[in-house]
């Protein structure tokens, strides 16, 4: 990473060349510079010191099983592009019952991670009363500020004072306690006001997020009910491969013939208003662009946006609900294959396997790579790509697209040739309007703006309730970038200015 705020000094003195016994290596005078020199330590946040029972416990792998009602809470669920916890399959594991430590885990609880991925922190969006945390979790006891300390956490300037002062292991970096004494800047000017800013910032983010996971969990309960209270009299029955079968799909390595797959696949088909694949709509997949020197020539990669260069969204950046968490930027002279309004991308290997966002706006010089499968179609329908791309969501959930996977690789995959073996439920048009208008909503009204300290979380959320998870996080993103330029004035010891102006 790039730093901000870590200094390699131009010149050295005789001194510290001595005090460093003639290392000559540039890190062994590296200082962390921060020009507000008003501020507090982390633990000066907390409402008591730290104690053993605040950091989670290791249960170890023997516990694991494959169904529970409890779970161990890994570091996994910390990620830096959230400020709420992912609860996933891969970040909350299933363990015997006898295994579980009650943490007493509420909402609006701090979590922050001493090892791994060290430094991440989240809030809790609700009460976990059958989460347990891994041994490389506190829970902070933080009440005054709470939303203040967690705004600059999530902050570069912590990660940069953790580099700072955790030493680096050859693997994993343990900091124990360190991150303790990290810095946090508070403002000279107008102090109250500023503080209440940040805080009120956070908790709009934190609210948006929060309806994005209640949104979300709506879609994915309204699949589940339309298509198990609109079942033809049918009933399924299990039946082992025959050789037709085997014949018919091609392959070994795949989970097709298992009771699982066959079941969900019943459901779908027994569905009482049919079911469709994608070319019955004019969708032709096509993998994402080549960016192989040897395919585009040279290209220049960037984190900040440049004129002309294409905006580049990758599937490790692709959220779990179906949003884009960043996009990079790439510098190439050539015309390369852009998305579309209506398109969906699909990733179609790797960890992100499964993960798939649709583009609901018209999109410029946008692309992806060729690790996705990007469907289009020229019937031009968005409430159906939108209703396709939040179903194959759906599969990734439920993880009946693993079932659909190739796995002889050694890794899930899909190529452009299989897309059709994906089957959806043909769900009448009002319903799949009801679905994508939970993801997008076409008649929401601007953002707000004009708002004061006093209303403007009132405002925020009447606007959160008519918005769909798209422009939830749309907006969220607005916020984040108005908060990262609060906390970047507060650092730098400039007034920060408190608007609510988002145009």
């Amino acid at each position: 990473m790039s730093y901000s705020y870590i200094k390699t000094p131009r010149s050295i003195s005789i001194n510290s060349l001595e005090q460093n016994e003639y290392n000559l290596s540039s890190s062994q005078y590296m200082d962390l510079v921060i020009p507000n020199k008003n501020y507090l330590y982390i633990k000066d946040f907390l409402s008591r010191p730290l104690k053993r029972s605040d950091l989670g416990l290791e249960v170890g792998s023997i516990n694991y099983i494959g169904k529970s009602s409890y779970y161990f809470l890994r570091t996994k669920a910390l990620q830096p592009h959230s400020f709420l916890p992912e609860i996933t399959f891969e970040s909350a594991l299933p363990i015997l019952p006898k295994a579980f430590h009650n943490a007493n885990l509420k909402e609006g609880d701090l979590l922050i991670s001493k090892d791994s991925n060290i430094g991440e922190i989240v809030i809790l969006d609700k009460d976990y009363p059958n989460h347990m945390l891994s041994g490389a979790i506190y829970k902070l006891p933080v009440t005054k500020h709470k939303y203040y300390l967690l705004a600059f956490i999530k902050h570069q300037i912590f990660r940069e004072q953790i580099d700072f002062i955790v030493p680096k292991g050859a693997t994993i970096r343990h900091a124990k306690t360190m991150f303790l004494d990290c810095k946090i800047p508070i403002p000279n000017t107008n102090t109250d006001d500023t503080i209440e800013f940040v805080e009120l910032l956070t908790k709009a983010i934190i609210n948006k997020e929060k309806l994005i996971k209640q949104k979300h969990s709506d879609i994915l309960k309204t699949f589940e009910t339309e298509l198990e209270e609109n079942q033809k009299p049918n009933k399924f029955k299990f039946d082992f491969p025959t050789i037709n079968e085997v014949s018919e799909i091609g392959r070994l390595d795949t989970s097709r013939y298992s009771k699982k797959y066959k079941l969900y696949e019943f459901l779908i088909k027994n569905y009482k208003h049919g079911h469709f694949k994608l070319s019955d709509y004019g969708y032709k997949p096509k993998r994402g662009q080549n960016l192989q020197l040897s395919n585009i020539g040279q290209s220049f990669y960037s984190d900040a946006y440049h004129k002309g260069f294409y905006k580049l969204a990758v599937s490790s950046n692709f959220s779990e609900y179906s949003t884009i968490e960043k996009l990079t930027y790439l510098g190439n002279k050539r015309d390369l294959s852009s998305i579309k309004k209506g398109d969906i991308v699909f990733s179609a290997r790797g960890a992100q396997f499964g993960r798939v966002v649709v583009f609901p706006e018209n999109v410029d010089n946008t692309i992806t790579n060729i690790d996705s499968l990007v469907l289009q179609s020229n019937k031009n329908n968005l409430t159906r790509s939108i209703f396709i791309a939040l179903f194959l969501n759906n599969l990734r959930w439920n993880r009946h697209i693993y079932d659909i996977a190739i796995k002889g690789s050694g890794a899930n995959s899909l190529t452009q040739y299989q897309v059709d073996d994906i089957n959806f439920p043909n769900f009448p048009e009002d319903k799949q309007k009801e679905i994508a208008k939970l993801y997008y909503n076409t008649n929401i009204k601007d953002y707000i703006s004009k708002c004061t300290l006093d209303n403007f979380l009132t405002a925020d959320n009447a606007y959160n309730e008519q918005a769909g998870i798209y422009e939830l996080d749309k907006t969220g993103k607005k916020l984040k970038m108005k908060l990262n330029q609060a906390i970047e004035d507060i650092i730098n010891d400039k007034q920060v200015n408190i608007s609510f102006d988002f145009t």
